[in-house]
């Protein structure tokens, strides 16, 4: 009996703390009671234990709202922080296929963020980036956003090695490569021996809210190799979209609708 009672107990309190979190305005005492049926003194000593650890605030005006320690949560976290979360399993399953460095990306301005890694796990020729932000057009990742809608910075696309696309007519030809395939290759086109395929992650709305890739040196991630963990990649990738929310439908800046098709690959509708 007292273990269905705290269990009763701890339901009102959740109960309570959720209407005070999806409510449009703070709730009045009045209005919590209305909503739960809770007799006032049950009401009243929930809303006191909320109070103490600072799960919830009454207002002198009698309005509940969310306490400090939600808002210290709140605040705590990062806008990837989801993300690196929800794309992690993925990620070491990739990680474990190939033994290759893993990373995953945001767009931040005319370049690629890398927030997340998972390292080689052959003795040597690993990846190494940590915080490295990349050009757009010399990676695979980038390429991934330049695809979907990410702008090409104006001016002449800088060199970064012997193998740099730097012209945009043969770059828009290649991101057209890109959104029919659903995936982006990058051969010694940001160092030379380094080779990289990426595929977009998409959220609920359609939109390329992050990208993944492999990795590594070309002496052991051959072009054919790369062509094979892409397929890893993609369906990968697809399952994180999903977790999000994708249900299939992708926007780009032409504002053309794309589709993906079972299996994750990206084709024209």
């Amino acid at each position: 009996m007292a273990a269905a009672s705290g269990t009763q107990a701890v339901d009102r309190a959740a109960g309570l703390l959720l209407s005070v979190l999806e409510a449009t305005q703070p709730p009045s005492f009045a209005e919590l009671q209305e909503s739960s049926g809770l007799a006032k003194s049950t009401l009243s000593r929930l809303l006191s234990s909320l109070e103490r650890h600072e799960l919830i605030l009454r207002s002198e005006d009698g309005a509940v709202r969310p306490g400090s320690a939600l808002t210290r949560f709140a605040h705590s976290r990062r806008p990837t922080d989801e993300l690196i979360e929800v794309t992690r399993t993925f990620m070491v399953e990739l990680s474990e296929a190939t033994g290759e460095t893993i990373n995953l990306a945001v767009l931040d301005g005319a370049e690629v963020e890398q927030i997340s890694q998972i390292d080689c796990t052959y003795l040597i020729g690993g990846v190494k980036s940590g915080d490295l932000k990349v050009p757009l057009h010399a990676s695979a990742l980038g390429k991934v956003f330049l695809a979907y809608g990410a702008d090409l910075p104006p001016g002449r696309l800088r060199r970064i090695s012997t193998r740099t696309i730097t012209s945009r007519e043969r770059l828009l030809e290649e991101l057209e490569q890109v959104r029919q395939r659903g995936w982006a290759l990058a051969d010694s086109e940001l160092e030379p021996g380094l080779i990289a395929v990426a595929a977009p992650v998409f959220s609920a709305g359609g939109d390329v809210v992050a990208a993944m890739s492999i990795a590594g040196p070309t002496l052991r991630m051959t072009r054919e190799v790369a062509h094979n963990y892409a397929e890893l990649l993609v369906e990968q990738a697809a399952s994180a979209s999903e977790i999000l929310g994708f249900e299939g439908t992708t926007n780009n800046d032409a504002g053309t609708t794309t589709v993906v098709p079972t299996g994750g690959r990206v084709g024209a509708a």
